[in-house]
């Protein structure tokens, strides 16, 4: 019977941390008079930067990009963004459920 009780309880512990991934976005406007090249988004708590989710894309300067960001525990993201003079942009622990990005030069770092 213990035995049950535990299994339960493990099903019940790893399915309600399934249920806690959710999705977010977020919109990110480029005003530096740059194009950005390179578009990090990694979980805050993450040591190591993901892939470009820019791809083969470009975010011209004056333009909106929307970041759709699936199946994560956290709001909270660290995003970096890489312009054509190889200049960075980085915003650290970000929480993209209340706030988007119009970076400027003010944010070059």
């Amino acid at each position: 019977m213990r035995i049950k009780m535990l299994l339960a309880a493990l099903v019940m512990l790893g399915s309600s941390s399934l249920a806690m991934a959710a999705d977010y976005y977020v919109d990110i406007t480029n005003r530096t008079g740059y194009t950005i090249m390179y578009m990090y988004v990694s979980p805050g708590d993450s040591q190591n930067w993901e892939d470009d989710v820019l791809g083969s894309d470009v975010l011209m300067d004056g333009v909106t990009q929307r970041v759709t960001l699936t199946g994560y525990n956290s709001p909270n993201f660290d995003i970096r963004l890489v312009d054509e003079d190889e200049d960075s942009y980085t915003f650290m622990n970000l929480d993209v459920s209340s706030e988007d990005i119009v970076v400027t030069m003010d944010h070059l770092d």
